[in-house]
C-alpha cells in the first residue's frame, strides 16, 4: 500500500468516524427534547414604528461676508512673519 493510498484510506475513515459521531450527537438530542416538556414558543413582540414628525424647514439664513479692515490685515500680516522668522 503506498504512502498516498494510506492517507486517503485514513482520511475516508476519519469522515465516515465523525460522521457516526455526528448522527449519535443528533439522536441523543432528539431523545433529550422528546423527554423534555413540550415546547412552547415565545409570543413576538409587536413593534410599533413611530410616525416621524415633519417640521417646517426654516427658511435659511444669509450670513453676510464682513470685510476685513486694513488694521486686522496688518496684524495678520505681522503674525505670519514673526512664525516664520523662527
Amino acid at each position: 500500500m503506498t504512502h498516498a493510498s494510506m492517507l486517503k484510506a485514513r482520511r475516508q475513515n476519519q469522515k465516515h468516524k465523525r460522521e457516526l459521531e455526528v448522527e449519535v450527537k443528533r439522536v441523543k438530542r432528539e431523545a433529550k427534547q422528546a423527554a423534555a416538556a413540550p415546547v412552547v414558543k415565545k409570543e413576538k413582540k409587536v413593534r410599533v414604528k413611530k410616525e416621524k414628525v415633519v417640521t417646517e424647514a426654516a427658511t435659511p439664513v444669509k450670513v453676510k461676508k464682513v470685510k476685513v479692515t486694513k488694521e486686522e490685515m496688518g496684524r495678520a500680516e505681522s503674525k505670519k512673519g514673526k512664525a516664520g522668522g523662527k
